[in-house]
């Protein structure tokens, strides 16, 4: 099985960070530097069809979780804390209910273990056209995409997926093919008999409606010992949008 592709950062307490659906390791390189800071060996992790991990026409949370256990294998870790945005957040949850000797701590940001319905057509549908293009320039992509989505800072956090395939032309990392046909996978629940009895924090966006009032019930079913804590100021980026909270609330749960 191919292993992933990882940016490994310091020493310490091995702290494994799954970003979120469309993005990419790179996202997290700010926030990576404080809990190195903070004593733990960060790992960067891109997951299948992403950034510049192996694509594969196999996609679900089974799969990807499975991905991780082999990372782990591989790197000789025994046992790590999680921490998983959104996407990366579900594959998380399963990987810690189906190896929870594997998994210390667990850390999922914005997002439930229920089902949520696809909501991200209007990006697949503008990154499935963008994909019949050949772009010679990141502007013209922007203008591309400007036509399309309109939130600046949504266009940015894709435009991040942009490589150089060869001078004069740019590629997109992300597997958007499987990832648009991939839709239900992402919005997939738990399983109902998983469980993680260990210490878990699900931080919630305060301006996101990703984990509502009424999901605290099932978060404590399956996660009996779960945290459910609030970061203010932010949407469903939350740690992009609010860092410093993020960061407070994220290393004070891994120390305690």
């Amino acid at each position: 099985m191919p292993i992933l592709h990882a940016t490994t950062y310091g020493t310490g307490p091995d702290l494994l960070i799954l970003h979120g659906f469309l993005g990419m390791s790179d996202n997290w390189k700010t926030l990576a530097k404080s809990y190195v800071e903070a004593g733990f060996r960060v790992h960067l992790i891109d997951q299948r069809n992403h950034g510049k991990s192996f694509h594969s026409t196999d996609f679900s949370y089974a799969h990807m979780a499975a991905d991780l256990e082999g990372y782990m294998e591989a790197n000789s870790i025994k046992k790590a804390h999680l921490l998983g945005h959104s996407m990366g957040g579900k594959t998380a949850m399963y990987f810690a209910c189906k190896y929870p000797e594997k998994t210390e701590k667990l850390i999922v940001a914005d997002i439930g273990p229920k089902s949520y319905p696809p909501h991200h057509s209007e990006i697949l549908e503008a990154l499935t056209a963008m994909q019949k293009q050949v772009f010679s320039s990141r502007s013209s992509a922007e203008d591309f995409l400007a036509q399309r989505i309109s939130e600046a800072g949504v266009r940015q956090f894709l435009l991040k997926n942009l490589y150089w395939v060869v001078p004069g032309q740019l590629g997109f990392r992300a597997n958007i093919p499987v990832l648009a046909e991939g839709m239900e996978a992402v919005g997939a629940p738990l399983p109902l008999e998983m469980t993680f009895k260990k210490p878990s924090l699900f931080l919630a966006g305060g301006n996101s409606h990703y984990i509502l009032e009424e999901d605290h019930l099932s978060i404590k079913q399956a996660f009996p010992a779960a945290q459910i804590e609030t970061v203010k100021n932010a949407g469903h980026w939350l740690h992009a949008e609010n860092p410093k909270e993020f960061y407070q609330k994220s290393i004070a749960f891994l120390k305690a």
